[in-house]
């Protein structure tokens, strides 16, 4: 089975993608910028857009039905390496003593000049 997952709560996309996939009991994200949905811009800075990022990550796994504990994978694709650390503190805050694997790479660009995109799969919650 295969459902499309869309919520309001993040932001919408501007070209041929899902904000998630639902298949097999998992949730597969498309990859959240950190965009200031009021602003309708990206947000000032790598910590402020790493939040928003998973902000929207946290709101697209709530429509469809898991959460922020649930993620078993994360990708985190930074515009600068050297920013690891200024995004590694924010990410720390949005998950518990038990945060899922995770790959961070550094890009060569990232869409709208982003400086940070966050994807993720995270398992359904139990019904």
């Amino acid at each position: 089975m295969r459902k499309v997952v869309k919520t309001e709560n993040a932001p919408m996309p501007v070209a041929p993608y899902s904000q998630a996939i639902i298949a097999n009991g998992f949730v597969y994200t498309a990859g959240q910028l950190g965009t200031d949905m009021a602003a309708g811009k990206l947000a000032d800075g790598v910590e402020e857009q790493a939040r928003f990022a998973l902000t929207h990550v946290k709101s697209i796994l709530e429509a469809a039905g898991s959460d922020m504990n649930h993620i078993v994978k994360t990708t985190v694709f930074l515009d600068n390496i050297d920013d690891f650390g200024k995004v590694n503190a924010v990410y720390g805050t949005f998950f518990n003593d038990e945060p899922p694997a995770r790959s961070a790479i550094e890009v060569a660009r990232l869409p709208l000049g982003a400086l940070v995109e966050i994807e993720v799969v995270a398992l359904l919650k139990a019904p």
